[in-house]
């Protein structure tokens, strides 16, 4: 008798929930996606224990007849493909007929649905009907999925604490609200609120339910079309950053994807903009042909590939770009909000915004069975998930909400007025401060200019135009030639990248089997520095394992910028202030250097003002 066998349909199902529902979050996101490709118009999920006691959802859908309500527990069994062409031109969120099996192997289910016509009443266990019955007429479907994993206790042993796994439901909601503006969505915690969007497809609201009112109002809407891509959404200006990409929603379709490319577009829009390290605030909707994007590549259904990359990556970056330069302005210093200490009610809980009711609400604790987060986590798609004993959502977010009035928010508060990019101001110079600042006037309070970055900047922008054209008559020849002596493999990525290097100023010549020798380099090259930058430009090469001209450039300007700036504790005379000042305004980005940091900061002659006590 032979050693192989089919598995049965209990088992596979049960090996298929390994990969389909990996948390109480998976179940979510499986069953929201059914009710949205059921053309549902409102959707609430109800959560115990943050799904693992029970996840209830309930929508307004067409719902389904007693045949289809049974056949959907089965393996394969799905009504949105059926051809093989149906996988190249998918539609759905759903299409893979594996979720609702794979949630019945490892749970108990409970399914009221109708399509207003029959109603029915299914009782699942371990993936096996128990008991069915009539059931009411109301349109729509209520499936509930208690005690998850109960028949893989090793599965359940590895959840994370309560309040872990519900930050990851609040950050799959706060998406799929972001995804479906359109959609009233609800979810609920035991008693409380946690997230209410009224469903009448405006994202700006949706995005002041997430981010605060406040952080809204500083978010640009982009919007830009190829022969094949359309894009649209909202970004934020380069003040308002945030220490992770998670806070970039990209959305392809209708699907919240991860795509790495499309992060590294958004951020390249705002290359020399924002601060090493930091991220926007970005939604992002990515419309295209279905026939140019492949979401068969996951059973999660979040990674995707897609046709024409290079020509949609190109469209991102041009247009966010175009957005947020028409934004960028002197960074203002106001006056820190007075926080309010946490009242026993606060501890362990957020606020959000009631769009029902259009006021905010504040929440008690947290159930008792939530713990502190013992082990470090994805840091959150919301700003409020982990808070610690101590922690008030104003010490979570940038602006607090007390002194907002919600009821006062209107739709026109929430957009950024279009404005021309903003003029340099007219200053007058008042001194030097360390050796580190120079101190300048307007007639609308004082300027704050950091020396050391402001002649980066102007320097970035002399070397970045230099380096782009190297031209035979700037080029300077060296006494005594620079050896460079390298491995193999080393010498054969550098033969490669030979002709994109004598586009940024590095003339190799192979100098024996491994060595190379540099005879000349451009006279604008900073003075003493020559070797040490074409050391630096050799180095990115090969780290890289390939060149690119274009970051090649932008590299060598920003590293001769940073090498040839004034430093921190130099004095400056008048003169050299001015002459500073100047060369700053004609800078066509004035006011961030080319690590993305303010250059200028602005203290408005109010707020000093206030702060002195003169004004109320």
């Amino acid at each position: 008798m032979g050693q192989i066998q089919i598995m049965d349909d209990f088992l596979s199902n049960k090996i298929a929930a390994g990969e389909v529902v990996e948390r109480p979050t998976s179940v979510v996101k499986e069953l929201v996606e059914n009710a949205i490709d059921a053309g549902s118009t409102s959707i609430e999920v109800i959560l115990e224990e943050a799904g693992l006691t029970s996840i209830q959802v309930i929508d307004n859908g067409h719902g389904m007849d007693e045949e289809d309500a049974l056949i959907s527990f089965q393996r394969h069994a799905t009504s949105k493909i059926h051809h093989e062409h149906d996988l190249f031109r998918i539609r759905t969120l759903g299409f893979r007929g594996e979720a609702l099996a794979s949630i019945a192997s490892v749970s108990k289910v409970h399914l009221m649905t109708s399509n207003g016509e029959t109603g029915l009443e299914v009782y699942l266990e371990g993936g096996h009907v128990k008991e069915k019955k009539p059931g009411p007429l109301r349109r729509g479907t209520d499936l509930q999925v208690k005690q998850l994993f109960y028949n893989t206790p090793a599965r359940l042993k590895y959840m994370k604490t309560i309040q872990t796994e519900l930050g990851h439901t609040i950050d799959l909601m706060n998406r799929l609200a972001l995804c479906y503006p359109n959609i009233a969505f609800k979810l609920r915690h035991h008693d409380h609120m946690l997230l209410q969007t009224n469903g009448r497809g405006d994202l700006q609201h949706v995005l002041a339910a997430i981010y605060g009112v406040s952080n809204a109002k500083k978010m640009v809407a982009f919007e830009g079309e190829s022969q094949d891509y359309k894009i649209y959404g909202f970004t934020t200006i380069p003040e308002i950053t945030r220490a992770s990409k998670n806070y970039m929603s990209i959305f392809v379709n209708g699907r919240w994807v991860k795509h790495y490319t499309i992060q590294k577009a958004i951020l390249e829009a705002y290359h020399t903009y924002l601060p090493i390290g930091r991220a926007p605030i970005t939604v992002i909707h990515i419309e295209g042909d279905p026939h140019l994007t492949d979401v068969n590549v996951h059973p999660a259904k979040q990674q995707i590939r897609l046709s024409k990359e290079g020509e949609l990556m190109q469209l991102i970056e041009k247009t966010i770009h175009e957005a947020i330069r028409s934004h960028m302005h002197v960074p203002e210093i106001a006056k820190p909000k007075k926080k309010i200490a946490p009242s026993t009610e606060q501890v362990n809980f957020w606020k959000q915004i009631d769009y029902a009711n259009t006021k905010i609400e504040q929440f008690g604790e947290l159930p008792r069975k939530v713990q502190q987060v013992q082990e470090k986590v994805e840091e959150p798609f919301v700003d409020s998930v982990s808070l610690d004993a101590t922690e008030t959502w104003e010490d979570i977010i940038d602006t607090p909400f007390e002194n907002l009035d919600v009821k006062e928010v209107e739709k026109d508060e929430l957009v950024e007025k279009e404005v021309e990019k903003e003029p340099f101001p007219e200053l007058e110079m008042i001194g030097q401060i360390h050796g580190t600042y120079i101190v300048a006037q307007s007639e609308d309070g004082f300027y704050l200019i950091d020396q050391h970055a402001a002649q980066e900047r102007i320097k970035y922008e002399f070397f970045k135009e230099k380096v782009g054209e190297v031209h035979a008559n700037e080029r300077q020849a060296l006494l005594l030639p620079l050896t460079f002596h390298y491995s193999a493999d080393e010498a054969l990525t550098l033969r490669s990248a030979k002709d994109e290097l004598e586009q940024v100023g590095v003339f190799l010549e192979e100098f024996g089997q491994h060595s190379f020798v540099v005879r000349e380099y451009p006279t604008w090259f900073p003075k003493d520095l020559e070797q040490e930058i074409i050391e630096d430009l050799i180095e990115q090469v090969l780290n890289e394992g390939k060149a690119n001209v274009k970051k090649l450039r932008e590299d060598a300007a920003i590293m001769m910028s940073c090498k040839k700036s004034i430093k921190a504790n130099h004095y400056l005379n008048h003169a050299q202030m001015v002459r500073l000042i100047a060369d700053l305004k004609q800078c066509h980005q004035p006011f961030t250097c080319p690590h993305g940091r303010p250059v200028i900061v602005h203290f408005r002659t109010y707020e000093i003002e206030k702060m002195f006590k003169r004004v109320m």
